[in-house]
């Protein structure tokens, strides 16, 4: 079996379930040891007896991405342990409500905002300096087609998602004359407890297992994927053009 990320270090965000779980999976399978971060203890461990069946390694990081803080004293733990990160999966997120702009509670802008975003921003702040202790550091987010489509009543989703493809594209650029790359993937609909609060009328048969997508995780979290600032739409299969 290839190990394309073998002795690799990657860190995955949201990895309790979902996408985040398949994907910690894959990127175990693939050789990389495991920093698994979610708010749920038992959904860690869960995957941590998953990934020793595989053979794999991961350490478990019960943590809530709202407390900033928490998110430093983690970069400083892997700082002490390892020296470096190779990988970054910033797979977390929260739906919101659907529900006109101007009814959003104000809690659930704010969570949308501290989740989608802003722990995504004080996750770069705190990985960057241990990706560039990599020979080869990868950074990838999750997005999805809601900052292109605006679809009404998604406002929060839609606002959080597009100020999270802005903040890596940047992040980007300021990378590209470094080991760094940095881009975001757009798996399209996934058989996920998130797309079943998004769409509660809808079969969940029809939709892929988030296991479809992560061939592709894998890849643009290798040494060998170059690309830097791209946005990959897995539907499509190409990155997005930009003007």
């Amino acid at each position: 079996m290839q190990r394309p990320l073998a002795g690799r270090i990657t860190l995955v965000t949201g990895a309790s379930r979902g996408l985040g779980r398949a994907a910690a999976l894959a990127l175990a399978e693939a050789g990389s040891h495991i920093v698994a971060v979610a708010r749920t203890v038992g959904g860690l461990e869960e995957l941590d007896d998953e990934i020793r069946r595989i053979g794999g390694e991961a350490t478990l990081v019960p943590l809530d991405l709202k407390d900033g803080n928490a998110i430093d004293t983690l970069g400083a733990i892997i700082f002490q342990r390892w020296g470096r990160v190779d990988g970054v999966l910033g797979n977390a997120g929260v739906l919101g409500v659907i529900t006109p702009v101007s009814h959003l509670d104000v809690k659930v802008w704010d969570e949308a905002i501290a989740v989608n975003l802003t722990a995504n921003w004080r996750l770069i702040r705190s990985m960057d300096p241990l990706l560039r202790q990599s020979p080869s550091g990868r950074a990838l987010f999750i997005t999805s087609a809601a900052p292109r489509s605006l679809r009404p009543y998604w406002g929060a989703y839609s606002v959080t998602k597009a100020g999270l493809e802005a903040l890596v594209r940047t992040y980007a650029g300021e990378s590209a004359r470094t080991a760094i790359r940095a881009n975001l993937i757009d798996p399209g609909p996934l058989r996920t407890a998130m797309r079943a609060k998004a769409m509660p009328g809808e079969d969940p048969m029809t939709l892929r297992e988030p296991s479809a997508v992560t061939p592709k995780i894998v890849e643009m979290l290798s040494p060998s994927f170059d690309a830097n600032g791209t946005i990959f739409d897995v539907r499509a299969q190409a990155s997005l053009e930009f003007a």
